[in-house]
């Protein structure tokens, strides 16, 4: 993700000099990657020429890029208390992978945000209706919890909460236009869809 992050801020970068969306060579040929489950195929110069996402952010995209800060940093608030409360070794080892996964991504997200002119939200920004977001009870009772009991309710929110980020990325892939943020949501839905699958399976241990 690191890798991937850096890679975004240097098309930034050679993006906003110009403002203009590079145009492929007629001789060079453009590799499309395909959906999830699909292969890439080799664009025709034509194909190619319309086909390259735009430098420009829409409303969609911004949209997106506000809520997933507020949704990671809800997200690290949930993990920053594995450490003293967890009691299953591999709750403690997905909860920091997560925080070290995430806190970089607000970071860049914020970073984005200001570089297109935008509001960062707050830290006490709402989220009603946002997509797998824990509810204030909840969060107060996974800080009451230790032991066996926060694992299961840790492992029980995350799982819905990485959920409702796969969601929102599914819905900037197909609303919105800018180059760079496309790339990330398909890196947030692909990293947190298997992180997914492997809560559940700790899930299952316990």
């Amino acid at each position: 993700m690191r890798t991937l992050i850096a890679g975004i801020l240097l098309v930034l970068a050679g993006c906003s000099g110009t403002g203009a969306a590079p145009r492929p060579s007629s001789t060079v040929p453009v590799i499309a990657p395909g959906k999830p489950g699909e292969a890439a195929r080799t664009l025709s110069p034509g194909e190619a020429a319309t086909a390259v996402p735009s430098p420009t952010a829409n409303a969609a995209d911004v949209k997106y890029v506000q809520d997933m800060v507020v949704h990671h940093r809800q997200a690290l608030d949930m993990c920053v208390l594995a450490p003293s409360r967890a009691s299953f070794e591999r709750v403690k080892a997905i909860a920091s992978r997560i925080k070290d996964t995430q806190a970089p991504e607000i970071e860049y997200l914020a970073t984005w945000l200001r570089e297109q002119g935008q509001r960062v939200p707050g830290h006490h920004a709402a989220h009603t209706g946002m997509p797998g977001m824990a509810t204030p009870e909840q969060m107060e009772a996974l800080k009451a919890a230790s032991g066996a009991a926060f694992d299961r309710l840790f492992l029980e929110l995350m799982i819905r909460h990485h959920e409702g980020a796969v969601r929102m990325s599914a819905d900037v892939l197909r609303d919105g236009s800018h180059t760079a943020i496309r790339e990330l949501a398909n890196e947030i839905g692909a990293s947190q869809g298997a992180e997914i699958g492997r809560m559940r399976r700790i899930l299952r241990e316990l």
